[in-house]
């Protein structure tokens, strides 16, 4: 299959798979879940057929149709697109294997029409990823978040409605009033949308007007939670724990951070936004949003809140690194949106398998649960100091990197930020932990419980093996980066 039948096919697959869930929906419950997890893999498949050619420097592409004069519906593969598909296509997989025991274990509705839903997330999740210009982009952006609304809305009472419309009104609010005005200004000075290594705004477009426009881009992009456009993130929390996982370590916080760093990267430049005049408040905001999250977090009791905010933090991990506007730092905001993935889809499983075998959610209730579930606790313990960033563990590599970016270019303010967030991290995972493995229950359980369904529990073993197999095999991660900055100043 040529690369460019691969794009066409990686876009086509998952709607196609919606419609067959669907139907197959109507049949039985295992044909449905074998419908989704066949689509899944036949994803994946077509995904990393196309990693070869990229890795060898090819950059393939296709035109769809042109909508306007220069502007058009087009789909080209580069290195930043390349990791983000090929990091959610296999999650797919993971996830639906995850979703079989969650979903089933706590006897949720609508099963059939989250699965569609997820695919119909998946397909648009390409589309971002293999996006060529701004036009695309968002068009699969605004379709991520429609898609995904139902799945956030999942259990259909009050509490749910109010909170998807939250996660709705904020994410269409910041793409529709500041994502789109950027992009329509990106076109008028540029004349163009087209993602290009280098940038396509230097001499288009300078002074005060460069920060104005990145501030547009940075809160338009409303996945990308920087604060204080966040607030849809903890909202959404109240959607079951597999659709979680999608929102924090699959696509949709992850379609934020790579936006940015694609606009970044492909349209403003590197070295064209590091000398100008008002860009420098993105580090700081990003800065903020860190440390704020963190100081959040700690105050939460409930697990999945936690995390939530914990997300936040992460994100700006990834708008800081690309803010450092520094070669090493900009490979540490990719590696970190790999990294965050293993770790924090691991967390949400465990924290849902925990649901589903103990119906516990708080923290003060999760005391001696080590023992009781010793399986999920050892994949929580893994994911939490992957947050940290301790070796052995993805996380590590990640923050490595960052760290070193912010040395590079002697920014004390990201250096000072990143030992701080660490120590908050660990302030507030490492008592998990503790109460976990070291404190007796607080209480009885209402009926004694082992592991949750072993779908569930089989997902978190992956995805924590996974966790710890980064820190030793990220090559073909790291050389993708490269190719996005080699060039860049030093």
């Amino acid at each position: 299959m040529s690369a460019q039948n691969a794009i066409l096919v990686a876009l086509a697959l998952p709607l196609a798979g919606a419609l067959a869930i669907a139907l197959a929906g109507r049949v039985s419950a295992n044909l449905r879940e074998t419908v989704t997890l066949v689509t899944a893999g036949g994803l994946a498949y077509t995904v990393w057929q196309i990693v070869p050619e990229i890795m060898a420097g090819g950059r393939p592409g296709v035109t769809l149709a042109e909508v306007l004069p220069g502007i058009s519906l087009a789909f080209t593969v580069e290195p930043l697109g390349m990791l983000f598909a090929a990091r959610a296509s296999p999650r797919w997989i993971i996830n639906s294997i995850y979703s079989i025991g969650y979903m089933r274990g706590n006897a949720e509705k609508n099963q059939t029409r989250f699965y569609v839903m997820f695919a119909v997330s998946l397909a648009a999740t390409m589309g971002i990823a293999f996006a060529g210009n701004l036009f695309t982009l968002f068009l699969c952006y605004e379709a991520l978040t429609l898609a995904t609304y139902p799945l956030v809305a999942h259990k259909g009472d009050e509490k749910t409605v109010r909170s998807a419309r939250v996660y709705l009104g904020i994410l269409l609010a910041t793409s529709i009033g500041l994502f789109l005005p950027a992009i329509i200004w990106t076109y008028a000075v540029a004349g163009t949308g087209d993602f290009t290594l280098g940038g396509i705004l230097a001499g288009n477009l300078e002074g005060p007007a460069v920060g104005l426009l990145l501030a547009l881009f940075v809160f338009g992009i409303g996945k990308a939670a920087v604060m204080p456009v966040h607030r849809w993130l903890p909202a959404a929390m109240v959607a079951p724990t597999p659709v979680s996982a999608l929102l924090h370590a699959v696509a949709v916080v992850k379609a934020g951070v790579f936006t940015v760093t694609k606009v970044i990267v492909y349209i403003f430049g590197v070295d064209n936004l590091f000398g100008a005049i008002g860009s420098e408040w993105l580090l700081y905001a990003a800065a903020f949003t860190i440390i704020a999250a963190r100081v959040v977090a700690l105050r939460q009791q409930n697990l999945k809140r936690l995390l939530a905010y914990s997300t936040i933090a992460q994100l700006s991990y990834v708008v800081m690194a690309a803010a450092i506007l520094k070669p090493l730092a900009e490979i540490g905001a990719a590696i970190h949106v790999v990294a965050h993935a293993f770790g924090k889809i691991t967390l949400f499983f465990a924290a849902g398998a925990i649901y589903t075998a103990a119906k516990k959610t708080e923290l003060w209730q999760l005391r001696g649960i080590g023992w009781r579930m010793p399986v999920t606790m050892t994949a929580f313990t893994i994911g939490a100091l992957s947050m940290i960033g301790v070796p052995p563990t993805a996380g590590f590599v990640s923050k490595w990197y960052i760290l070193a970016g912010a040395f590079q270019a002697d920014n004390y303010v990201a250096i000072m930020t990143i030992i701080a967030s660490t120590a908050l991290n660990a302030a507030y995972f490492l008592p998990i932990i503790y109460m976990a493995w070291f404190e007796r229950e607080s209480e009885p359980p209402v009926h004694p419980h082992g592991e949750a369904p072993w779908p569930a529990v089989l997902a978190l073993v992956l995805t924590a093996l996974m966790t710890l197999a980064f820190f030793f095999f990220n090559g073909p991660v790291l050389e993708l980066e490269r190719q996005v900055v080699a060039g860049m100043s030093s």
